[in-house]
């Protein structure tokens, strides 16, 4: 019989940290589940990433709630993917901005993708009976926009390709700090499965040059400094080029994705096996580096029956 994914099991609650990381900022972090970020303007709050369920994003209002009663107007979404974005209508929030193209992304593959992860991710869809369908911005953009939360400004821009091809970070200049999604985590897996391992280093430096003085990661502790933000970004480059190498000098050899699997691991297990997520991520992140070192850019869409067919094709 075949194992269940590793996430299967992972039932265990996770503790919440409520991190301030500059004047009226915050991260929102649980011991390597999804993050969440706050923003505090003159007279209304932002919050980054909804969480799985509206359940869920109810700890991050509270959390929200125990600084300040401001209204939660904006709600910015670094990219699709659904333990980021169906805790949506909790925050009421008459703003949901995400970018153009992570707004097609929904359209081509939400369904699929909340399908995909809540089967293979059951603790993060804590509620999920109120999770009222699909969540879709209401403001778009390409390249760059400002919100202005009275005089805070607030950069949302897309740097490159990465964790997915419509990701953002969120920068606020004032006391340049930036919220960066999924493109960079810390002691954390990365999750590849809709990635693009070729062009995920020069977006992580384009983050570099920023030289922010903390980070909000995907996943993972705060980043309070600039050396721990330059160490997580590096970690993630790392993660990155020693997933995405064996796999491809397998491809180029002709071997199948049971073979990348086992080279993926021999780099891999050694560093990164206590990290958060790792094992969790590891059967996709294994699939989709085979397929772009096969030449395939835009990533396959998850289903939940194709979840289960290559991990089956892994057991033997």
């Amino acid at each position: 019989m075949t194992k269940s994914f590793a996430s299967q099991g992972d039932l265990i609650e996770k503790e919440i940290s409520f991190t301030e990381i500059g004047r009226d900022l915050y991260a929102f972090t649980a011991q390597g589940d999804p993050n969440s970020g706050v923003i505090i303007g003159d007279d209304s709050v932002m919050v980054i990433e909804a969480q799985a369920t509206p359940q869920l994003a109810q700890k991050v209002i509270d959390c929200v709630r125990g600084v300040t009663d401001k209204p939660i107007t904006h709600l910015a979404l670094t990219h699709y993917h659904a333990v980021r974005v169906l805790g949506a209508s909790a925050y009421g929030a008459s703003q949901i901005l995400m970018s153009q193209t992570a707004r097609a992304m929904v359209a081509e593959r939400g369904q699929e993708d909340w399908d995909s992860e809540f089967q293979r991710f059951p603790r993060l869809f804590e509620g999920h009976e109120s999770i009222p369908g699909l969540t879709w911005p209401t403001t778009t953009f390409n390249g760059s926009m400002t919100v202005y939360l009275g005089s805070r400004r607030i950069d949302l821009m897309q740097v490159g390709r990465a964790h997915t091809a419509g990701d953002i970070v969120i920068h606020v200049p004032d006391e340049n700090v930036m919220f960066s999604g999924d493109i960079v985590e810390y002691h954390s897996a990365c999750y590849c499965g809709d990635g693009h391992f070729g062009d995920w280093s020069a977006t992580l430096d384009a983050i570099l040059r920023f030289e922010v003085d903390a980070i909000a990661p995907g996943r993972g502790d705060a980043l309070q400094g600039r050396e721990m933000a330059e160490t997580a970004i590096e970690s993630t480059r790392d993660f990155i080029a020693s997933t995405y190498a064996p796999a491809a000098r397998i491809a180029s050899r002709g071997g199948g994705l049971k073979d990348a699997w086992d080279a993926v691991r021999d780099s891999c297990d050694a560093k990164y096996s206590d990290y958060a997520i790792y094992e969790h991520c590891l059967p996709f992140n294994v699939s989709r580096a085979f397929d772009e070192a096969r030449g395939i850019d835009t990533p396959r869409i998850w289903t939940a029956q194709r979840d289960i067919e290559m991990w089956e094709s892994l057991q033997g």
